[in-house]
């Protein structure tokens, strides 16, 4: 599992986020799908999560970010090849559609 470790600025609080491994299936198409599971963020559903990629030798990339519901995606060509949903109180879902090489990277949440 990857880890991400924060803690807010006045010391009340810690979050942490876990994601899993990418899981891969394939259908007419393969899609990865990494899960995020958050602890310590209160109103989940409401929070901004963010998802970045970072290939390797460069700086990360926002992908998108989803709040209560919708995402918001940083270019519009990510709309076909990315999708995220919140799912249960602490969940988020990221998945990558139509996985090839150019693909490689590592993907990650974020929350602030």
């Amino acid at each position: 599992l990857l880890c991400f470790l924060s803690s807010f600025l006045d010391g009340r609080a810690q979050v942490l986020l876990k994601q899993s491994q990418a899981s891969i299936s394939r259908r007419q198409t393969t899609t990865a799908r990494i899960e995020c599971i958050a602890e310590g963020i209160p109103n989940f559903q409401s929070v901004n999560i963010h998802w970045y990629r970072q290939i390797p030798s460069k700086a990360p990339e926002r992908i998108l970010y989803i709040g209560s519901g919708q995402a918001y995606y940083d270019h519009d060509s990510y709309r076909t090849k990315y999708s995220s949903l919140k799912q249960g109180p602490n969940v988020c879902t990221f998945s990558v559609n139509n996985i090839n090489s150019n693909d490689e990277a590592t993907y990650y949440c974020a929350y602030w």
